[in-house]
């Protein structure tokens, strides 16, 4: 699991191109939207692509994305469970 959520760390910073963010400083459970990382509805969109791409998981129902998307170890919980065989 610990692989697993450095990995997902480097790819956010990659996908969302945030410079500015060393990977390693973002906790497991930080938040990613608001007072966390200050992620938006556009960056949330860009972790739904992240997660075709690099997983091969398509976020079935989209109102599950708050619950997902709320840390890094919420979206690594995310792929251990669904991801496929």
């Amino acid at each position: 699991m610990s692989d697993l959520i450095a990995t997902l760390k480097a790819q956010i910073v990659e996908q969302l191109n945030l410079k500015h963010i060393k990977p390693e400083n973002i906790g497991n459970d930080e938040p990613l939207f608001a007072e966390g990382l200050g992620l938006d509805s556009i960056d949330a969109l860009e972790l739904i692509v992240l997660l075709q791409q690099k997983y091969g998981i398509k976020l079935v129902n989209p109102e599950d994305g708050p619950k997902i998307f709320t840390s890094v170890k919420s979206i690594a919980d995310y792929i251990q469970a669904n991801k496929p065989q």
